[in-house]
């Protein structure tokens, strides 16, 4: 539960709070900063009135923002300009958006994003870390073989020549302690070749400089190197078959793909049109043939139910499966749809790296999202394969979670009490708004499960089954789908297995637009002062996990001191303890002008169970 605070907890003493725009938009210094902000979707020199103050940078911040790492604040910075021709371009054909003229030059939308940047870092550090590397002892890839951790040993790998002890790490693995134990005891390149995440920003090879114990011999690393040249040369590429994409998508990672939508765009529809739908994925998209789609079938596995401890293989276990096509789906059951939200859970983590570098993908506001369902109960599927009483089956059979396995190897689970649930609203959907399921977002079947971790709603879902435990692998049981106190940095402290997987989310706003509705009392336009007040028109979103209504959303203008109800509009009228989607909102703000010449702003949402977004992230990190 969000921990309900004070609103006198000052809100401006919080750094991440005070992150300021680039206020000089006509020198090659401040391109590249420029060209980050354009990329985030978060500047835009139409969104303020032309009568404020040019070179007047209006910073407005979400506050407290409850992750599944913490509470943290997402900051949206808009320019002010006083040019009227400048405006948004929104379609899905491009992502540039018109920017002063001066700086035109210097910015190169396909060139400035997050991924590409890192990638250029990493080479360098690596480059950096080889000059290093004379004084470090030599070992050979047989060496490093027989530290695998087996029996008590060390947990030894080698990349790029470079030899690490890892055993100390493996419990903090974002990806879980089963994916890098494959790598245990040998070269990660071709790991890495699939994993291709690790490329997305300089973090990994950071955090590896502090477990160099040595230097691959020369002549084994020309056998590596061979090896990836082999590699490339025969193998199908996983990612060759990836789907295009929207421009105007913020891009962490090409590979996975992680991208997501950007600021400025996120309230322009209650539902977020397919194209600009948030992108999280841990692996390559499925690609399925014309035959793979026509012969695709979703299992249902009760093998649970069967009498005795002993797990069943082969035809024993077949008699328990039973399997529906995409025919099936359509033509035999009835069809439902649900408008859920989907939020990635370390959405607006980027904010925390102000106050220590975090581990994970560096999230705005945008991955979340918006959308309309179609497909069919996966409780009328459970019951048609034969539960007939999900109470009688955790009673007799030890039945507690059902489990979603999917096409690429990803398995999750939740409690049967949630899909079971006739109120609960999970559906195995086969559209998304109204249009045939992308294949970014599951195509062909995908599970919503509607107020849970974005990650619980499965993509590319062919088979479900019932369980006494919940899934196995990192998106279930690893360390990023786990809350850990505060005040631990190194899971090694804790036992992680122990802890609960994320499920329902907390609670979350964000600030999209705004427009300065006045002067300043006693000013002119150019006069603006420290101490001013103005009145700016505010929006944004917000949404509750679990179903849990929205009911109220504040915003502040003045550091926390008065607080401004804002209006409901779409999403308001949702059912009592079914608000799956989001809700927007809309507040005019009166806003003092600090002595820095912008003006701060801060929202925070308010839950039915009355669970308030905290005023500070100084206690989580």
């Amino acid at each position: 539960m969000t921990p309900i605070r004070h609103h006198q907890s000052s809100l401006m003493k919080n750094p991440l709070i005070r992150r300021r725009l680039v206020q000089s938009f006509s020198t090659a210094s401040s391109a590249s900063t420029l060209a980050n902000e354009v990329a985030d979707g978060e500047t835009t020199s139409d969104a303020v009135s032309r009568k404020i103050l040019s070179g007047l940078a209006v910073v407005v911040a979400a506050v407290g923002a409850t992750t599944f790492y913490g509470n943290n604040t997402t900051v949206c910075e808009q320019a002010a300009n006083d040019d009227d021709d400048d405006t948004n371009d929104e379609t899905a054909t491009t992502a540039t958006r018109k920017v002063p003229k001066t700086t035109m030059e210097y910015l190169n939308f396909e060139v400035w994003t997050p991924a590409i940047v890192a990638r250029e870092d990493l080479t360098e550090l690596v480059d950096e870390h080889d000059d290093e590397m004379e004084g470090y002892p030599v070992y050979t890839s047989k060496q490093v073989a027989e530290n695998d951790g087996t029996d008590g040993k060390p947990i030894w790998m080698s990349y790029g020549g470079v030899v690490y002890d890892v055993t100390n790490f493996i419990s903090n693995h974002p990806g879980g302690t089963e994916k890098i134990m494959m790598a245990a005891g040998s070269s990660i390149e071709p790991f890495w070749h699939t994993y291709r995440q690790h490329f997305a920003s300089d973090l990994p090879i950071r955090l590896m400089e502090h477990m160099v114990i040595g230097r691959l011999v020369e002549k084994d690393q020309v056998l590596v190197d061979a090896q990836m040249e082999a590699i490339y040369e025969t193998s199908d590429d996983p990612f060759d078959h990836e789907p295009v994409r929207h421009k105007a998508l913020r891009v962490h990672s090409e590979h996975s793909m992680n991208a997501e939508t950007p600021a400025h765009l996120l309230t322009n529809h209650y539902l977020t049109p397919n194209s600009l739908f948030y992108i999280r994925h841990h692996h390559p998209v499925p690609f399925l043939t014309t035959e793979q789609v026509q012969n695709f079938a979703l299992e249902i596995d009760l093998s649970s139910f069967a009498p005795g401890e002993e797990e069943l293989f082969g035809k024993e276990k077949q008699k328990y499966i039973k399997k529906y096509t995409l025919e099936d789906l359509k033509t035999k059951f009835p069809q439902t749809h649900v408008v859920a939200t989907l939020q990635c859970s370390g959405n607006r983590r980027a904010d925390f790296n102000q106050f220590q570098r975090t581990s994970g993908t560096g999230w705005g506001q945008g991955a979340i999202s918006n959308a309309k369902w179609t497909g069919v109960r996966l409780s009328d599927l459970l019951k048609d394969a034969g539960l007939d009483d999900p109470m009688q089956a955790e009673k007799e059979h030890g039945v507690r979670h059902v489990r979603m396995h999917a096409l690429d190897d990803m398995s999750a689970s939740v409690g049967i009490e949630k899909v079971m649930n006739p109120y609960g609203d999970c559906i195995i959907a086969y559209e998304m708004n109204d249009q045939l399921l992308p294949r970014d977002h599951g195509y062909p079947l995908r599970v919503i499960i509607p107020g849970y971790a974005g990650i619980r709603n499965v993509k590319w879902v062919n088979r479900i089954e019932l369980s006494k435990e919940e899934a196995e692998g990192p998106w279930q049981r690893g360390l990023n789908y786990k809350i850990l106190p505060p005040s631990i940095t190194d899971a090694n402290e804790v036992d992680i297995e122990a802890m609960p997987s994320v499920m329902e989310p907390s609670l979350f706003s964000g600030i999209t637009n705004l427009r300065l509705e006045d002067e300043s009392e006693g000013s002119t336009a150019g006069e603006y002062q420290p101490g001013d007040k103005v009145t700016m028109t505010v929006s944004g979103w917000a949404w509750a996990g679990g179903g849990r209504n929205i009911v109220r959303v504040d915003v502040t203008g003045d550091n926390g001191l008065t607080w401004t109800s804002a209006e409901l509009k779409e999403g308001k009228g949702q059912r009592f303890g079914k608000a799956w989607a989001w809700t927007f909102w809309e507040a005019q703000v009166p806003a003092v002008v600090l002595k820095d010449g912008t003006v701060d702003l801060a929202s925070k949402a308010i839950d039915n169970a009355f669970n308030v977004q905290p005023e500070s992230s100084d206690h989580v990190w």
